[in-house]
């Protein structure tokens, strides 16, 4: 489905946000879309398209998508050079396995994300239903520079309308940075400082956790939540760990 870019927001010299009018497009907060854009002449394929959450929420408009630019890639250097009234193409339907309704109910949310990741829990933490299913919120975003950690005005938002049971954590890897955590999640929840600093237990027993960012991150964290007792999320098999994979 054809849509328009109505807006670009340059955050850092590689991350941006995309705007895009789609009317006719629909999703589920947590959900991805595929971003296309024709395929360069004598390729195989009529479009080159690639996965990208919704950062918006469903009833908001323009729709927004969060990237980081790969040099070599084979669009996002495309999509980075598009401009207010060009064509971009999109799925008519999100996909993907954030959304929160696909969640049991716990105590508390843990929302993990690196880099880009980001993007959906803005979407979800942006509609009524997660403040409705769980009693406390934790937002994680793990970045390598302080530079990268994004959409602040955003998150102060999401903040001020939920003060009681909302938790922003920032991570920073590679430089030091007076307010945020350092180094990896995984790591950091070995440690026991993500709980320190939240006041909340991580565990079976109390906690839901989506995990969305660099495999390696989501793979690592995996391995650390199981060892606490956690176990993968299925619809057949209810767990405590939620993963979104489009990566």
């Amino acid at each position: 489905m054809q849509g328009t870019v109505v807006g670009k927001r340059q955050w850092t010299s590689g991350l941006i946000s995309l705007q895009i009018t789609a009317p006719d497009v629909t999703f589920v907060a947590g959900q991805f879309s595929r971003l296309a854009l024709p395929a360069p002449p004598g390729s195989k394929a009529d479009m080159v398209a690639r996965p990208y959450s919704f950062v918006n929420a469903p009833d908001t408009s323009p729709h927004e998508f969060y990237f980081n630019t790969v040099p070599e890639g084979p669009l996002t250097p495309r999509l980075a050079a598009l401009a207010a009234g060009d064509a971009v193409w999109l799925q008519p339907r999100g996909a993907g396995f954030l959304p929160v309704r696909e969640a049991p109910k716990s105590d508390v949310l843990w929302c993990f994300s690196t880099g880009t990741g980001l993007g959906p829990f803005l979407s979800i933490l942006r509609t009524a239903e997660p403040w409705e299913k769980f009693g406390r919120i934790v937002l994680v975003h793990a970045v390598r520079y302080s530079r990268d950690l994004t959409y602040g005005d955003v998150i102060a938002d999401i903040a001020a309308a939920h003060r009681r049971m909302f938790n922003y954590l920032p991570m920073v890897s590679r430089e030091p940075h007076r307010d945020a955590l350092a180094g990896r999640i995984p790591d950091a929840i070995r440690a026991g400082e993500l709980e320190a600093r939240a006041g909340l237990t991580l565990s079976a027993d109390t906690s839901h956790v989506m995990l969305c960012g660099n495999p390696a991150m989501v793979d690592d964290t995996q391995e650390v939540l199981v060892a606490r007792g956690m176990r993968r999320h299925r619809r057949n098999e209810p767990g405590h760990i939620t993963v979104e994979t489009y990566w």
